[in-house]
């Protein structure tokens, strides 16, 4: 086998191959002669069929397969000799005219093709141990539990009929039949009995709730509303629709003592339970919030430290995920880029800023876990996949077997948890300084 380089440029590496046709025709005649023992062929004893004979049968099949594994064996010796490491998989280029294809499937000339190859660029880590972060911490205060407890008794309160000839408020329950329609046709998911819309709550289709005001059990509405472009449903997503709604009910809302019986008819024992219970709940909240600052300031000191090119085709391949969902988020509101204030050629320059740098922490995150020997278990992700199963009550093995029989949905989970594993590697060695904030200065640019 002849390698020959005929390019560097970069991160661009191409070689012209050539195996002769001695090798090919030496590798041939190994195959047909595996053949032999395992082909039936009338006229023959099993192991007997002459290499001949087999070699007019399969001849032209045993040679396009031993071309194949001719240029995968070659581009593997040729990545392992240099000690490359790929961006992507190797692309083959074979002769362009149909005769010279023929003579190599033929036996009649050698192999002759020409790879190009784009490599992983090479990454020299950062000290960690000079990486000096802040990070804020809020405590929990008896204003927030109380707060919380206040959101929490709105959300648990009963409801009562308002009595005869009472009509819907803001605020108010409605139990209402409904039957939905676009262009006068009744639509699939459309159809519901004994729903209670909550007038106030914006968990229904915007405008649908308002249009309930002023109802009474037993009166029958039109209500007209348009879907969202971004509803989850696309053959609803801003499409015009009327409901043709009876009201079976109109209920208020009953206050709500907060003390240890509205306690037990959460599950705790006693209000002072609840309120602990709530209490440990915001400091996890503040805790996740705090961990995600203190990360973004990590991840942006990795990207100061490691300055790099990234391989173009994975900054491309990633520039086009982003901008696909960006043109897809202003077609679904209507909107163009002057409506952002900017103009598609700077929105592009942007975004593919963007897209470099994830490709790079991406590199320079890999190579920390690779050199620091930092894995997924199996553990975590049955973890991860039992995690997202419990989101979906009801559909729980309808989710395990989503994950187990789909390699890339797995590849989805293991990514961040890989991520937050690396992330606790770094945050062990930096120099933290953790500084007390108050709660709104805690959330101010995530609530921005």
């Amino acid at each position: 086998m002849q390698v020959t380089e005929t390019l560097s440029d970069g991160l661009k590496r191409e070689f012209k191959v050539v195996v002769s046709m001695a090798d090919l025709a030496t590798k041939v005649d190994t195959r047909l002669d595996e053949l032999k023992g395992q082909v039936r062929i009338n006229g023959f004893r099993p192991g007997k069929v002459p290499v001949t004979h087999l070699k007019r049968m399969y001849g032209r099949a045993v040679m396009a397969e031993t071309i194949e594994a001719a240029v995968r064996d070659a581009n593997a010796e040729i990545v392992t000799k240099n000690g490359f490491k790929l961006a992507r998989e190797p692309q083959v280029t074979m002769p362009s005219e149909q005769g010279e294809i023929e003579k190599m499937v033929e036996g009649k000339s050698d192999l002759t093709y020409t790879v190009a190859l784009e490599i992983m660029p090479p990454i020299e880590l950062a000290d960690f141990k000079g990486i000096k972060l802040e990070r804020l911490t809020a405590e929990v205060q008896d204003t927030e539990v109380d707060e919380a407890l206040k959101r929490l008794a709105e959300q648990s309160r009963p409801f009562a009929p308002k009595g005869e000839g009472a009509k819907a408020a803001n605020g108010d329950r409605v139990i209402i039949d409904f039957t939905g329609k676009i262009d006068g046709v009744a639509f699939e998911g459309g159809t519901g009995g004994d729903v209670g819309v909550g007038i106030g709550s914006n968990t229904f289709i915007p405008g649908f709730e308002e249009q309930l005001i002023g109802l009474g059990v037993g009166d029958k509405h039109v209500v007209k509303v348009t879907f969202p472009q971004s509803y989850p449903a696309a053959h609803l997503a801003g499409k015009a629709a009327e409901f043709d709604v009876v009201v079976k009910s109109v209920d208020a809302p009953k206050d709500v003592a907060i003390d240890d019986e509205f306690a037990k008819q959460i599950g705790l024992e006693s209000l002072d339970k609840l309120k602990e219970t709530m209490k440990q709940r915001l400091q996890q909240e503040h805790a996740a919030v705090s961990r995600q600052k203190v990360k973004r300031q990590l991840l942006d000191e990795l990207d100061a430290k490691h300055k790099f090119t990234p391989p173009p085709s994975l900054v491309e391949d990633e520039f086009n995920n982003v901008w696909k969902t960006i043109v897809d988020d202003l077609e679904q509101q209507k909107r163009t880029f002057a409506d952002e204030g900017t103009t598609e050629e700077k929105a592009k320059e942007e975004y593919r800023g963007i897209a470099e740098r994830r490709v790079r922490l991406g590199l320079v995150i890999a190579e920390i876990g690779e050199k620091n020997n930092i894995k997924v278990t199996d553990e975590e992700l049955s973890r991860a996949v039992m995690d997202r199963a419990r989101q979906v009550p009801g559909r729980e093995k309808e989710i395990w077997d989503y994950y187990r029989n789909n390699p890339g949905a797995v590849a989805s989970l293991r990514a961040p948890i890989f991520e937050d594993k690396v992330v606790d590697f770094i945050l062990e060695l930096a120099k933290i300084t953790d500084k007390t904030v108050s709660r709104e200065d805690l959330y101010k640019e995530d609530e921005a």
